[in-house]
């Protein structure tokens, strides 16, 4: 956002001069008249003032408001891009979420994938101070967004994630080994991801235990959610005929992720609807809030150009016409 502010702001003052300027001019013109002794003025009554009557004033308007342009240059006007520099209260989370093909499943409206993405932008909304990055993992994992606070650009990048977008599976270890390598420079002292899945670690050169030990060395504390109901879930299934869905027994190793948030200080949480899922991110919004610094950004720029040349402008005007158009005679 750009802001004007003057280097030198004491010349402003000199505005008031003008002030008792055109009091002077205005108290002079009602004194201040030229005389000619003639016998009569009867021929004259009716004729026109001529465009030089009203000229005589536009000069003085042209001086006044030349002397004003000047002195704000001398004042230095500067253009400022700023953002602020603040110390606030947040912390450095990152949304580790599985996008493989099961997160498709229909046992969430409209399925477990869009369900998950639409709270988790609703979390993101609710904490403006944080800062927040997103790893996507199926068969691999991979950074969709680095720790940033400009959630406007989080939550697009954040729509924009479907299935299908690299190999299917669940690296689930690669999942959360992506995310804490974005979280192991921060210097907040509270450290978060949050691992989202809904299902059983299938692929991936690091396996889940591995990637929690990791996570407690760099001191990260992790928070996993196993998302999908209880029992069977409609699941699409590509078939001669098109897509149909067909109930698939929902398996989540549930042991393997209680196990990663006990090692890293974390909770597990399970979500069977997206009313749980709500509920579950609500919680988690709950922790603690350890001190961020935000940078700042500022950018000046000079702007006294624009008035210096308007006030050459309308005082070198005011000379010509004076000098020529309305010339005295001696």
């Amino acid at each position: 956002m750009s802001h004007i502010t003057f280097a030198n702001h004491d010349f402003l003052y000199l505005l008031l001069v003008l002030v008792p300027m055109v009091i002077w001019y205005i108290l002079k013109q009602r004194t201040s008249q030229a005389s000619l002794q003639i016998s009569t003025i009867e021929g004259f009554e009716k004729s026109p003032k001529t465009y030089k009557h009203y000229l005589r004033h536009i000069l003085f308007a042209f001086r006044i408001i030349g002397l004003a342009f000047l002195i704000l240059a001398f004042a230095r006007p500067q253009s400022t891009d700023k953002w602020q520099n603040v110390i606030t209260e947040g912390i450095d989370i990152i949304l580790a979420m599985d996008i493989s093909s099961s997160m498709l499943a229909r046992d969430f409206k409209p399925n477990r994938l869009e369900a998950s993405k639409n709270v988790a932008v609703e979390f993101i909304s609710g904490r403006p101070n944080d800062r927040i990055g997103l790893v996507v993992f199926s068969g691999e994992s991979f950074t969709q967004c680095p720790l940033t606070t400009d959630h406007a650009v989080l939550i697009n990048l954040f729509r924009d994630i479907e299935s299908g977008m690299i190999e299917d599976g669940t690296a689930i270890g690669m999942g959360l080994a992506t995310g804490i390598n974005r979280l192991k420079d921060s210097k907040a002292i509270s450290k978060v991801a949050i691992l989202l899945t809904d299902g059983v670690n299938n692929m991936g050169d690091i396996a889940p235990l591995t990637a929690a030990e990791i996570a407690k060395t760099f001191g990260v504390r992790v928070y996993t959610v196993g998302v999908g109901t209880k029992g069977m879930a409609p699941y699409p299934v590509q078939t001669p005929y098109g897509i149909q869905y067909q109930n698939i027994p929902v398996q989540i190793d549930e042991e393997m992720l209680e196990e990663i948030a006990q090692m890293t200080n974390g909770r597990y949480f399970r979500a069977t609807n997206n009313q749980k899922l709500i509920e579950i991110y609500r919680e988690i919004d709950q922790l603690e809030k350890s001190k961020i610094d935000v940078k700042e950004y500022s950018k000046k720029q000079e702007e006294y150009f624009p008035f210096a040349l308007l006030a050459g402008i309308l005082i070198l005007t005011e000379l010509l016409i004076r000098n020529t158009i309305l010339r005295n005679i001696p």
